[in-house]
C-alpha cells in the first residue's frame, strides 16, 4: 500500500497545480508526502486544450504562457469595434501540453511527490483519513492510503440546477501565408456571427503572431453541434466574416463548459475534498476556470502547508453566483438577447472593471453600476422567479 500525507487524483490544471505548490515548500516548513495520480491514457486523461485568463502580474506558470495581450477587441453584430487597453492586466493563453511539461519538469525535480499512473476507482474516507482503490493500466490492483485526498476528476452528473446552459467551441489553429493577423490584440467577442434561437454565438481570435491564430466559433445554447456544424460555423466566420484567405488548419480543439448555477459540493468526507471545475471553478456566466483554480489551489496549498484544515474556498462570492443566475435565467428564458447583453456591457463598462467583475473581484458598488448597464426589468423578473424554480440534475456533456 502507498502512503502518503496528500493524494491528488487527476493531473489536469487543478491536480497539476495542488501537486506543483507543494512540491516545494517554504524554508523552515516540513515537506508533505504528495501523492499525485494520473489516469492512464486513454479515455480518461482529458484532451489537449487551451486555457485563457486574465491577471495583472507574473505568476509560477508564465513559463507556459503561449502568448499575451493588453489590447481588447469587441464586434458587434454591425460590425463596430470596441477596442481597450487592459492595463496593468493581461489576457493570457496556456497550452495544456505546455503547462503539463512545465509541471512535469518540477515534479520529476521534487523528492516529495510521487506519480503514479493508475484509474482512481473509489475513494472511501476513512478514521483520520481515506483509503484509495486504483487500477493499473495492466489491470493490477493498486490501493494507497492519505490523511487528505483531493479529486479534481470531472462529475458523473451535474449537481441539480435551475438553469443549465452549454458553453461548446470548436477552434482550428491555423497558419497563413500571409501576414493576415495582428499579434498585439484578441478578437475577445466577435457577433457577426449567425445567432441561435436560444443563447448567443461569437467568433473568438487570438493572433500569435502575423501568420498563426486560434480561430474559434462559440455558442452558449442547450445543445452541442455535430462535428460538420462546427466545421461550417468556423468555415463561414473565417471566409465570409473575417474574409481572410485560404488557412491551412494545424490542429484543432472542441470543447463543452457546462454554465449552471447549481451548487458544487467541496467536500465528500471529512478528509476528501473536490477541487477544480469539480467544486465550481468554473465561472457560471462565462466559463472561464484557470484563474479561478490557481486562487483555490493556492489557498489548499497554503493551508497544508500551515497545519490547517483545507477545505478549499468557494470560487466565487455568495453575490458574483447570485448574479449569474439571474443572467443566466434571463438567457435561456429569451428575455434577454445575449449578443445584445454583452454589447452593452462592453460598451458602457470600462474593460478592465468588467474583467474584474467576470472574475468576481470586485465590491458591491462596482456590481451595482454593472448591473444598471444591463436590461434592468427582464433582469429583475429573472431574480424574482428563481427561487421558485425547480432544481434538476444536468448529465455532464
Amino acid at each position: 500500500m502507498l502512503r502518503a500525507d496528500v493524494a491528488i487524483v487527476g493531473a489536469g490544471a487543478a491536480g497539476l497545480s495542488l501537486a506543483y505548490l507543494l512540491s516545494d515548500p517554504a524554508p523552515g516548513r516540513r515537506p508533505l508526502t504528495v501523492l499525485l495520480i494520473d489516469a492512464p491514457p486513454g479515455p480518461l486523461r482529458a484532451p489537449s486544450r487551451t486555457w485563457c485568463f486574465w491577471e495583472c502580474c507574473r505568476s509560477w506558470y508564465d513559463d507556459a504562457v503561449t502568448a499575451s495581450w493588453q489590447n481588447l477587441r469587441f464586434r458587434t453584430r454591425t460590425g463596430r469595434i470596441i477596442s481597450s487597453h487592459i492595463a496593468p492586466l493581461r489576457y493570457k493563453m496556456i497550452r495544456s501540453d505546455d503547462f503539463e511539461a512545465l509541471t512535469a519538469h518540477s515534479l520529476e525535480q521534487s523528492d516529495n511527490v510521487q506519480r503514479v499512473e493508475a484509474t482512481a476507482e473509489t475513494v472511501e474516507g476513512t478514521t483520520g483519513g481515506a483509503h484509495l482503490y486504483c487500477r493499473t493500466a495492466d489491470g493490477a490492483p493498486l490501493t494507497a492510503r492519505a490523511r487528505w485526498v483531493f479529486d479534481s476528476r470531472p462529475l458523473g452528473s451535474l449537481p441539480a440546477g435551475r438553469t443549465t446552459l452549454l458553453q461548446h467551441f470548436h477552434g482550428w489553429f491555423v497558419e497563413s501565408d500571409q501576414p493576415v493577423f495582428d499579434p498585439g490584440a484578441v478578437t475577445l467577442m466577435d457577433f457577426r456571427t449567425p445567432q441561435p434561437a436560444r443563447g448567443l454565438s461569437f467568433g473568438y481570435v487570438l493572433p500569435t503572431s502575423p501568420r498563426h491564430a486560434l480561430v474559434e466559433y462559440t455558442e452558449f445554447s442547450p445543445q452541442p453541434l455535430s462535428k460538420q456544424g462546427y466545421e461550417e460555423a468556423l468555415g463561414h466566420y473565417t471566409r465570409n466574416i473575417l474574409g481572410l484567405p485560404d488557412l491551412t488548419v494545424v490542429s484543432t480543439e472542441t470543447g463543452v463548459i457546462p454554465m449552471t448555477d447549481a451548487p458544487f459540493a467541496r467536500q465528500s468526507a471529512p478528509s476528501v475534498f473536490r477541487i477544480g471545475a469539480a467544486a465550481g471553478a468554473t465561472r457560471p456566466s462565462t466559463g472561464y476556470t484557470f484563474a479561478a483554480i490557481q486562487r483555490q489551489t493556492q489557498a489548499v496549498a497554503t493551508a497544508l502547508l500551515s497545519g490547517r484544515h483545507p477545505l478549499p474556498p468557494p470560487a466565487y462570492s455568495a453575490r458574483s453566483r447570485a448574479m449569474d443566475a439571474v443572467m443566466l435565467r434571463a438567457l435561456d428564458s429569451g428575455r434577454v438577447d445575449g449578443a445584445d447583453f454583452f454589447t452593452r456591457l462592453f460598451t458602457h463598462v470600462p474593460t478592465e472593471r468588467l474583467l474584474r467583475f467576470l472574475d468576481g473581484r470586485t465590491r458591491l458598488r462596482e456590481d451595482l453600476t454593472v448591473g444598471l448597464r444591463t436590461p434592468v426589468l427582464p433582469m429583475l423578473r429573472s431574480a424574482v422567479e428563481l427561487p421558485y424554480l425547480p432544481r434538476r440534475p444536468f448529465p455532464c456533456p
